[in-house]
């Protein structure tokens, strides 16, 4: 007897073992991720944005994180980045999504180095365009004009470049060679603040300069600027700027992939939320008074 009563007791031990993994398991499914979900199952509120540290780029990215976050309940991690990395963490699924690429041309090598481990939703934002940029006072018209010693004397034959890896610095190595200047410029490395933090200084004094320029900026409603003409197109004609989602975004995350695939705003919109970062703001409160000031357009997005 004593020995039938043990059993029944182990018996119901096991028992009780049984439920108890079964309802863990089942919270686990009306959570929504799967232990190999990394944390992006379908009922797991949180996102990864993917970004470059472009003016441009942090204007367009907290914009789209306030309204994940204050409309959509998401809870979102920035991921700072230069633009390899971005493409990287896109295509190996580690970031969600940026609203940061450059197309046709300037992220070109990162469209052909991934391809197919990506979601091109298409454009957010129509008529970049990046190139060499001067204040207009400096009397240079074209980047052939750099080949004369006096152009570059002006400068130390130096370019004020951003962070390397870029596709704008990329792009202006390209240059160096299209137009015979590899042997007596250089390009600076730097990053985008470092490089308007020499541009205004340059402005503010009167002083020549180049620096890697791209529309949208804020620079250009501060200062009086101009591209320099590129007539080999080295830098290719206006661009536009596109959202990239990872493989798998839209099943996982139905409702934060159709609103990153409706986000769309004009360089006007953009250069709204620079000028107010530029001002001092932090991009968290520029991007949370432009959405409340533009209530009717965010709604647009979310329907």
């Amino acid at each position: 007897m004593k020995r039938n009563k043990y059993i029944v007791i182990a018996a119901l031990v096991m028992a009780f073992a049984l439920l108890a993994g079964c309802g863990a398991g089942k919270g686990r499914t009306d959570a929504g991720a799967s232990p190999d979900a990394g944390g992006k199952g379908s009922g797991d509120k949180k996102l990864t944005l993917a970004y470059v540290a472009w003016d441009s780029e942090i204007a367009s990215t907290f914009v789209v994180k306030e309204v994940l976050e204050q409309k959509l309940g998401y809870s979102v991690e920035m991921l700072q980045v230069d633009a390899g990395p971005m493409w990287a963490g896109i295509s190996d699924g580690s970031a969600d999504a940026m609203v940061a690429a450059w197309l046709p041309t300037t992220h070109a090598s990162y469209t052909e180095k991934y391809k197919g481990k990506y979601e091109d939703l298409g454009p957010n934002l129509d008529g970049t365009k990046i190139g060499l940029v001067v204040p207009s006072y400096m009397d240079l018209a074209s980047i052939e004009d750099l080949a004369a010693d006096e152009a570059g004397k002006q400068v130390d034959h130096t370019i004020i470049g951003i962070e390397p890896g870029a596709g704008l610095m990329m792009s202006t190595e390209k240059a160096l060679d299209e137009y015979g200047l590899r042997s007596d410029w250089t390009l600076l490395e730097s990053s985008s603040a470092a490089m308007t933090t020499q541009l205004e200084k340059a402005y503010e004094n009167k002083e020549p300069i180049i620096v890697t320029g791209w529309t949208p900026h804020w620079m250009f409603a501060k200062m009086d600027l101009k591209y320099l003409e590129d007539p080999k197109n080295v830098y290719g004609g206006d661009e536009q700027i596109h959202t990239i989602a990872r493989q798998g975004l839209k099943e996982d995350q139905p409702e934060a992939y159709s609103f990153l695939d409706s986000f769309n705003w004009t360089p006007d919109d953009m250069a709204a939320v620079m000028v107010r970062i530029a001002d001092g703001e932090t991009p968290e409160a520029a991007a949370k008074a432009w959405v409340e000031q533009n209530a009717d357009k965010v709604d647009a997005w979310l329907q």
